[in-house]
């Protein structure tokens, strides 16, 4: 549905408005299911790659060395920075008569930044590799080189999609930005078909890499479709902006001071993603060295990314999406200096996050094995075992990770990025503390499970931390309503693991079952257990009276009601 310019104030949510339960059902809804279907085609992309490069070789580690780097600096430069603090700097922009051309300004100077970002950052791809790395080849080194000048390039269009993707947020179009990386997920899977068709699927077995089976044109395919995908991704986007009625207009200068409080906010910001990539890249270190001159299967870099990828799979579909509809409300709420607005908007959105965190969190772990199963689908029975118990440690916390996001958007809404670079040192202290010292007294195979671990201990030290700061801040944070609903979220939850685990009792393990009849059983293993623990859990939570389980299901609900 097309909506009019930003200018005019009738287009616009009334000032402190709160998002309604059916509203924000719905706008999450929408979200969710853009994420549903991206992770989806996600899934077919990554059996695809882990068919093309395995998930614990040499080729599987240089790739996902080069591919981490785009990531990582996606996080600093766009997912850390960008996301967070342009909602509120955009909505109080268009709440100005000129609010238009400092939005244009702000697009302007953003996408200039990440042209110049990507250029850099290509150039640097030797150092980048190596600072990476650790104990690798002089070939296993040049092969991850070689395919990091393809897809750092990402870096650029990155920056452009969350641009892009935050300007429609705040007019409320919130559909598009979640269902963008759809396209990028064809690309690159068209990208992997070809990639396979030419040069086939590596042996589970395959040895050290050999640079010159990499040829440059095969280093293209590889890389370049990917970051084609990428490029897809953002650039779709400028057509719902368009037809929704913004007129992209070049701005690189304005008023003196009009953008005063972003270029603060953005400082602040950046300096504690800074300090968060560099703790990863220590960390990740350690998971890096775990399999390096071993030749039987031990979970390393590329084993973690894909513990990762499974693992934040329902933190995406539902909580990222509930967060990005509240953070728009909680950005006006404060624009209006409505505080027990937007404390309720804190409430509300720790209360839902709990009733489907602890859920997601049970789940994961006792269904590790027949997830990873399906979610590996190319890889042998070794690799997906080492690559369950990185998993499991990642599981314990999605609950940590919803509060750490909701917390940390509420001090950018605030524009207070001072205390998240304070508050981002003791988690990153944790973090490589514990990657370290598990690395110290422990084998080899558990290292990487250490390296899940420091993030899961980082991820609380940074709810504890940023909570009481917002404590001081308000007075009050709700605790009345908050407390007892994780109270009986936990409670909901132990009877639901126990039936979880009787299901992983009676069937074989996941890991073992081979070729599709062994991932269909698996998928079937892993559906019956969600599903049991879901029932279990959500009847005992209508038995406790904990209303948020309905509000969240919502939107569900009253589409079968339609259809019925």
């Amino acid at each position: 549905m097309s909506a009019p310019e930003p200018e005019q104030e009738s287009s616009e949510p009334a000032p402190g408005e709160r998002m309604s339960g059916s509203r924000l059902g719905r706008s999450t809804a929408i979200m969710a299911s853009g994420t549903f279907v991206s992770r989806g085609t996600g899934w077919l992309r990554n059996w695809l790659l882990l068919a093309a490069v395995g998930a614990t070789t040499g080729a599987a580690d240089a790739y996902d060395v080069a591919n981490r780097i785009p990531n990582t600096l996606y996080a600093l430069l766009a997912a850390g920075v960008l996301n967070s603090a342009l909602v509120p700097q955009i909505i109080k922009a268009f709440q100005q008569p000129d609010g238009k051309r400092i939005v244009d300004r702000i697009l302007t100077v953003g996408t200039v930044v990440s042209i110049a970002a990507g250029l850099v950052f290509t150039l640097a791809a030797p150092l980048m590799v190596r600072l990476l790395s650790s104990g690798w080849s002089t070939d296993q080194l040049a092969v991850a080189t070689g395919l990091a000048y393809w897809i750092i390039p990402q870096v650029t269009f990155y920056g452009i999609y969350t641009l892009l993707g935050q300007v429609l947020n705040a007019r409320e179009q919130f559909g598009p930005f979640m269902w963008a990386p759809v396209l990028n997920n064809i690309v690159s899977i068209a990208g992997l078909v070809a990639y396979l068709s030419v040069y086939g699927r590596i042996a589970v077995d395959a040895g050290p890499v050999d640079a010159s089976e990499w040829t440059p044109e095969r280093l293209a395919l590889l890389g370049g479709t990917a970051t084609l995908g990428i490029a897809a991704q953002a650039l779709i986007l400028l057509i719902p902006l368009i037809r929704g009625g913004y007129g992209l207009r070049w701005r690189w200068s304005g008023e003196p001071g009009e953008m005063g409080s972003l270029k603060q906010v953005v400082t602040w910001a950046l300096a504690a993603v800074a300090v968060e990539q560099a703790g990863g890249w220590l960390a990740l270190r350690v998971a890096s060295a775990a399999n390096a001159g071993h030749t039987e299967a031990i979970a390393g870099n590329a084993a973690y990314f894909q513990a990762m990828t499974i693992y934040i799979v329902p933190h995406s579909l539902v909580t990222v999406s509930l967060l990005t509809a509240l953070f728009t409300s909680m950005s006006r709420f404060h624009s209006t200096g409505n505080t027990r607005g937007l404390v309720g908007e804190i409430s509300r959105g720790a209360r839902v996050i709990a009733v489907f965190g602890v859920w997601a969190s049970a789940t994961m772990i006792v269904a590790a094995g027949p997830i990873a199963r399906v979610m590996m689908a190319p890889s042998s029975p070794d690799d997906v075992a080492v690559t369950i118990p990185v998993l499991q440690a990642l599981s314990l916390g999605l609950v940590p990770l919803g509060l750490m996001v909701l917390v940390k958007r509420v001090l950018f809404v605030l524009e207070d990025a001072r205390s998240i670079f304070y508050i981002q040192i003791p988690m990153t202290v944790v973090w490589v503390a514990i990657a370290y010292g598990v690395q110290a007294v422990a084998p080899a195979r558990w290292w990487t499970v250490g390296v899940a671990l420091g993030l899961v201990a980082s991820n609380v030290v940074a709810v504890v931390l940023r909570t009481l700061t917002l404590r001081r801040r308000f007075g009050w944070l709700d605790g009345s309503h908050i407390v007892p609903v994780y109270a009986k979220s936990l409670l909901a939850v132990i009877p639901a693991v126990g039936a979880g685990g009787l299901i992983v009792w009676w069937t074989p393990a996941a890991a073992g079952l081979t070729g599709v009849d062994g991932v269909v059983t698996a998928g079937l293993i892993g559906g019956a257990i969600a599903i049991t623990m879901f029932l279990v859990y959500g009847i005992i939570l209508r038995l406790l009276g904990v209303e948020e389980l309905g509000q969240m299901l919502s939107p569900v609900t009253r589409r079968l009601r339609r259809v019925r």
